[in-house]
């Protein structure tokens, strides 16, 4: 006699305690237990027969539960075994010629193998619980550590105490609430690190005053003191071993909070640790100047890094794994790009079509069409900019840093072995670097800021149709400041005198147009637009030439001056503007905004194919560049505005988008801003343009956030081509301009003070909330470009509609 029971609705049904959402079956139901490997068949009843599943009455499809898998699926219909949370080896009895179950042999269970992740991981709910979850001993995963068995490579469940005990007695540190700490560094290595200790469990929200006042209250002397934020530890150094000793028998295991203090010794990071000369240096430089200890070998450096590996991390792959790899990682941000998306849609608004069809392409925002390689994969870069500093043995060199300056890297080496830089590049940088060995003036000091040598760029220019470099820029950046102008003067003409022999000894010859040098006070190398910049005669009886060079992309002559913005891989970036006005579907009725448009590169190349050009840019000179390259090459149909992007925007897309009364546009923004006017600039303002489209290529950060809103809130502007070297940045961007507008929008929260802690996609869907009402962009399509092999960086072109 079978047993029927009647399911129970989904909101009564408890919960099993797995933490999957599955609901407890009842008492009586039809659902079988999950086996383990012990478990026998049914047993047979009076006949000798099987004894059938009880069943189950089907309720109504309005009361049917939920499944707990997420996917919406009713419950099984009656007669159906429902198995659940069972051994991955465990197979059901197999149904007899009479459609009878047949007995299991003792010789079949006897070969039921155990799954080889069997009881491998603890049990979600007793980790969270610490108690057996509904299944029992049924349950695949392990309910205690005498349960839990080792994994099949060797290791145990990294959440277990096994595996935490493992780690410590292998690495020989003590592990606290997560906080791994090393075993002391030796003498040998770094002398200095007994005198470094690291506190452990500190309550997590003391801070750095709050370390100090503790130690000053128990009377311990002490040089710093400092906490990581979010974190139990906090970094003590003393200035003596004394001092060490009574504070280790003062607090070590002390109580704090419900914890007992531990002190130990603090491990330097590896670019902490002081690099050991092959010998004892005489702290003097080759010309009997003093080099400053900071940047000597007993400065901070990456030990065992090479500049190939700091500036090309991708050389020491085939360039088609490059590009798959950077694919891939393209492909990547595409998906977090359709799930931030998917967070930004407001309560009460339907997800968009490209969310909705993410699901259909692996999860991604849009199509990826593949990526397209360089023309040239070596040596390609036109443009290097080589820091000035000392070498791990202490030797002034010219070259590219070893590490981020952040971290603490100050060590600079020799760019022969980067596959990207040029030999002519390579070729000035040796021999400044030859300059400096015999200079009386300092090289700069990134720790104290002091110093003369900072930085020497090399821009390379070549003429229309060849491939070789034939022109040369040149810029030094100095620091000026405290040092006798005539004295200065008298050096730069020696260095000078010194890149003109240098380039004329090679054989062949090597190029030079232009000798600049740019005066930088700041503490980064990285000097505003308004910097000095001066041009220096490369012969003496001569006045110094203008400072620009120049280069060819689609067969147009640009002139580039030191400052401006060009991309670095000219034959790669003809493919890449190529590849953005075949997206913009352009027409001689097309009005093209190109927004950051630097020398004018990508508006110059499409002017021929559109009706009118107006171009965004903040460099002064790069703006001029822009109308000297519009007047070179004949082109009339291009205006160019020399302002922040944030702060015209909105006006020149009401400019060109709506029609003013009189011609006034009613608007002081475009008015202020300077610009330079192509001679049909006023006419074309009056045109009406049937198809407007923008072109943004901004820097690394993205566009602002006013020029986004000024993108998206004018319907007039349809299409939207959005050329990104850093993707992160574009994805940010992208959920403003993509995600749905909300019923009513949102002012901000004024009690939101963690915005500096935010993502830049958690900052961008914020933001995305407070964008007016207006009909989003639609990402339809990407490709990636690789401009730059060797490292991880490439273009990502994206098209965005509405």
């Amino acid at each position: 006699m079978t047993t029927e029971t009647l399911n129970t609705p989904a909101s009564e049904s408890p919960s099993n305690g797995t933490g999957t959402g599955e609901p407890n079956p009842p008492e009586n139901s039809a659902t079988v237990s999950p086996s383990s490997p012990d478990t026998k068949p049914p047993a047979d009843d009076e006949h000798g027969e099987k004894r059938k599943p009880t069943e189950t009455l089907d309720t109504p499809a309005s009361e049917s539960t939920s499944n707990g898998t997420g996917t919406g699926e009713s419950n099984p219909p009656e007669n159906s075994a429902t198995v659940g949370h069972q051994s991955p080896d465990t197979k059901p009895p197999v149904d007899d010629e009479h459609g009878e179950k047949r007995k299991r042999t003792e010789t079949e269970e006897e070969t039921v193998s155990v799954h080889p992740l069997w009881k491998t991981s603890l049990c979600s709910y007793f980790r969270r619980t610490g108690a057996a979850c509904s299944h029992g001993e049924t349950c695949r995963y392990a309910h205690g550590e005498a349960e839990l068995r080792i994994r099949p490579d060797n290791t145990w469940d990294p959440t277990s105490e096994k595996a935490k005990k493992m780690k410590v007695d292998t690495e020989g540190g003590i592990e606290a609430s997560g906080v791994m700490m090393k075993d002391p560094v030796s003498d040998e290595e770094c002398s200095e690190s007994a005198l470094d200790k690291c506190f452990v469990n500190l309550p997590m929200k003391w801070s750095a005053d709050n370390l100090k006042k503790f130690l000053i209250d128990q009377g311990v002397e002490y040089k710093s003191a400092k906490t990581r934020k979010g974190m139990v530890v906090g970094f003590v150094s003393f200035e003596t071993v004394e001092q060490v000793k009574a504070a280790t028998e003062k607090l070590q295991g002390k109580p704090i909070g419900n914890k007992n203090l531990k002190i130990v010794d603090a491990t330097p990071r590896s670019f902490e640790r002081k690099v050991k000369p092959s010998s004892e240096p005489d702290n003097k430089a080759e010309d009997g100047g003093l080099v400053n200890d900071d940047s000597t070998p007993g400065s901070l450096v990456a030990k065992g890094r090479s500049a190939r590996d700091a500036v090309t991390p991708l050389a020491h792959m085939s360039y088609a794994d490059q590009l798959e790899h950077k694919k891939k990682n393209i492909m990547q941000i595409l998906k977090k790009l359709a799930r931030n998306g998917r967070k930004a849609c407001p309560d009460g608004v339907a997800l968009p079509d490209w969310i909705v069809k993410s699901r259909e392409i692996a999860g991604l925002a849009c199509k990826l069409e593949g990526i397209i390689e360089s023309p040239l994969v070596n040596g390609y870069r036109n443009k290097c900019e080589f820091s000035v500093g000392y070498s791990q043995q202490g030797k002034p060199t010219v070259g590219f840093l070893l590490g981020n300056f952040r971290e603490g890297v100050t060590a600079v080496e020799e760019p022969s072995d980067c596959p990207n830089v040029s030999r002519i590049s390579c070729k000035y940088a040796e021999i400044f670097q030859n300059f400096l060995q015999n200079s009386t003036f300092p090289i700069w000091n990134r720790m104290t800021n002091t110093g003369f040598w900072r930085q020497l760029t090399v821009r390379e220019g070549r003429r229309h149709g060849e491939s070789n470099i034939a022109e040369v820029l040149l810029m030094v950046q100095i620091s000026s400041a405290g040092f006798d102008n005539e004295a200065v003067n008298v050096e730069l003409e020696k260095m000078a005198e010194a890149f003109v022999a240098g380039a004329s000894t090679e054989s062949p010859s090597l190029p030079l147009t232009v000798l600049a040098v740019q005066d930088h006070q700041g503490v980064s190398n990285v000097a505003p637009a308004d910097a000095p910049l001066r041009t220096l005669p490369l012969v003496k009886s001569e006045a110094a030439p203008e400072a620009r060079i120049q280069d060819y992309i689609n067969n147009l002559r640009f002139c580039i001056s030191p400052t401006a913005f060009f991309q670095v891989n000219t034959l790669a970036a003809e493919k890449l503007y190529a590849l953005a006005g075949d997206w913009a579907c352009l027409g001689p009725n097309t009005l093209l905004f190109d927004v950051c448009c630097g020398t004018g590169t990508i508006g110059l190349t499409l002017a021929n194919r559109v009706g009118m050009v107006v171009g965004i840019e903040m460099n002064a000179s790069a703006v001029a560049d822009a109308n000297r390259n519009a007047e070179i090459n004949g082109i009339n149909n291009c205006r160019f505005v020399c302002s922040k992007a944030e702060d015209v925007m909105g006006s020149l897309l009401k400019e060109y988008l709506i029609k003013e009364p009189d011609g006034d546009i009613g608007n002081k923004e475009a008015t202020s801003a300077p610009e330079e006017k192509s001679p049909d600039a006023e006419d074309s303002k009056t045109h009406r343009f049937d198809n407007v489209v923008a072109i943004v290529d901004p820097p690394r950060v993205g566009l602002h956030p006013t020029v986004i809103k000024a993108l998206r809130t004018h319907s007039g502007l349809k299409r939207l081509v959005y050329i990104s070297c850093n993707p992160e940045s574009l994805m940010a961007n992208a959920i403003e301009l993509c995600a749905p507008s909300a019923d009513k929008t949102e002012k901000g929260n004024n009690n939101n003070r963690g915005w500096r802690n935010m993502s830049s996609a958690s900052l961008a869907r914020q933001r995305a909330k407070s964008m007016p009402a207006s009909d989003p962009f639609q990402p339809v399509k990407a490709m990636a470009v690789d401009l730059f092999p060797h490292t991880a960086h490439c273009e990502l072109v994206m098209l965005l509609e509405r």
